[in-house]
């Protein structure tokens, strides 16, 4: 995996953790988004620590402090924008959520054209909104921008945590800590739904490969390769990777204006962190 540019890894879990929520969204009808949640991140949890089996000894408190934070991140990531993919198409909720990396790329910036970009994705998002429509739109975008900020503490934790510990020591045990937290809000619910029809626990076993176990190392890897704001931008393409998935896998179509937004959010947060990194 060394060999492989960072650039490439994260790429490629960007695809596999938007197809695999999409994947996980058609599910929801079996063990709602608390359930999905749950499971996801118990069964990545149990295979990343089966897997990679953390070395833990001699770690410092402030290790351990990452470590929990990076949970925390991990867990109210997944199921707030599982929350926010019941309310609204999972393009729009990824556009909202692409918030937390941005913010992340745009910290310390200085020239105004950074600031220019800044707004430009703020007024993409607040153009998301000028479709009107039921009260429950405006909670699904809520929970988006909740999930963007759990995504900006991971992408934080996890450039904090690269050079502290072995490997993917720090992400493994960040996975326990995150199905610790988050399984109390729905493993009763997707126990039912399991015992109903036990065909679910492949399903989502297969699913914590797809949209955990895999991209979560991917990235974590290239976040040891590359800086956060380097990351951002290529989480740039998070929403259009997530509007084809739920094209292809929900069949959700979005309106003109809403690829609008769409574009002008990647736009931004690709400008922010190519500025950056131009400097």
């Amino acid at each position: 995996m060394q060999r492989i540019p960072p650039s490439a890894l994260a790429i490629l879990a960007i695809f596999s953790v938007q197809f695999g929520n999409a994947l996980v969204g058609s599910l929801f009808d079996a063990v709602g988004p608390f359930g999905a949640a749950a499971c996801r991140l118990c069964f990545a949890a149990a295979i990343l620590a089966l897997v990679v089996r953390p070395r833990m000894r001699g770690w410092s408190r402030r290790t351990w402090l990452g470590v929990v934070l990076l949970g925390i991140g991990l867990g109210g990531m997944n199921l707030f924008i599982y929350l926010a993919i019941q309310q609204i198409p999972i393009g729009i909720a990824v556009t909202i959520e692409l918030m937390g990396p941005l913010a992340v790329a745009a910290i310390g910036i200085r020239r105004v054209v950074d600031a220019v970009w800044v707004v430009l994705a703020v007024a993409g998002v607040a153009l998301l909104g000028l479709r009107g429509g039921p009260s429950f739109e405006a909670v699904g975008v809520l929970f988006a921008l909740v999930a963007a900020a759990f995504w900006a503490l991971y992408i934080l934790c996890s450039a904090m945590l690269g050079p502290r510990v072995r490997g993917v020591d720090g992400l493994a045990a960040a996975s326990v800590v995150a199905a610790l937290v988050i399984a109390p809000f729905g493993v009763g619910e997707a126990i039912a739904a399991m015992a109903v029809d036990p065909s679910l626990i492949l399903a989502f076993l297969g699913l914590a490969l797809l949209t955990s176990a895999v991209p979560y190392t991917l990235e974590f890897v290239s976040l040891k390769r590359m800086s956060s704001r380097v990351f951002g931008v290529l989480s740039s393409l998070g929403p259009a990777v997530a509007a084809l998935a739920g094209f292809v896998v929900l069949h959700q179509r979005l309106e003109p204006l809403q690829l609008l937004a769409m574009l002008l959010v990647i736009a931004a947060s690709a400008g922010v962190v190519a500025g950056s990194r131009a400097r």
